[in-house]
């Protein structure tokens, strides 16, 4: 598959630690964890939109529509299975946002054609690669760790993999 460019949205430091305390407790238990991504770019984010290139007009759009937001307040609860069929899926946090947010986002993803995925379904990635198996016991590792947790969402950036830079967009 073709690496993707994203629109991200990242937690402050403290949601930065929060997030990364349950990935620490994931690789504790020797299952999949996002700390197994060894990118400079790893860090807790939940994706706007992922694309084989993003015009420099969504770019504007996204730092317009969603950049003049910053800090937002983010509800993360409950953990997500995603993935298709196989053995292995990916497990995340689904993450709550207000209206006004999710209609900003909306909006910076119509001006993303090719986009990946057609839905938006805001989340933190915790694992990619789990199988299946393993998620009774990634349940329990994580513990009180997937309790609701309120996370200021207090940057936006861009991942480019043709340059493999990322680019702060607003804080």
């Amino acid at each position: 598959m073709a690496r993707l460019h994203s629109l991200e949205l990242l937690p402050d430091e403290a949601g930065q630690v929060a997030v990364r305390r349950q990935w620490q407790a994931l690789r504790d238990a020797g299952l999949p964890s996002q700390l197994d991504h060894r990118g400079s770019s790893n860090a807790a984010h939940v994706s706007v939109v992922e694309a084989p290139a993003l015009s420099s007009d969504a770019l504007d759009v996204a730092t317009a529509r969603l950049g003049s937001l910053l800090p937002v307040t983010a509800v993360v609860g409950g953990v997500l299975l995603l993935g298709g069929g196989g053995g292995r899926v990916a497990m995340a946090r689904p993450v709550q946002l207000s209206d006004d947010v999710v209609r900003r986002v909306l909006a910076v993803r119509v001006h993303v054609p090719e986009r990946r995925h057609h839905g938006w379904v805001p989340h933190l990635t915790l694992a990619r690669g789990l199988d299946r198996s393993d998620v009774p016991r990634a349940l329990e590792a994580l513990g009180d760790h997937d309790a609701a947790l309120e996370l200021r969402l207090a940057s936006l950036r861009h991942w480019d993999p043709d340059a493999g830079e990322v680019t702060d967009l607003a804080r």
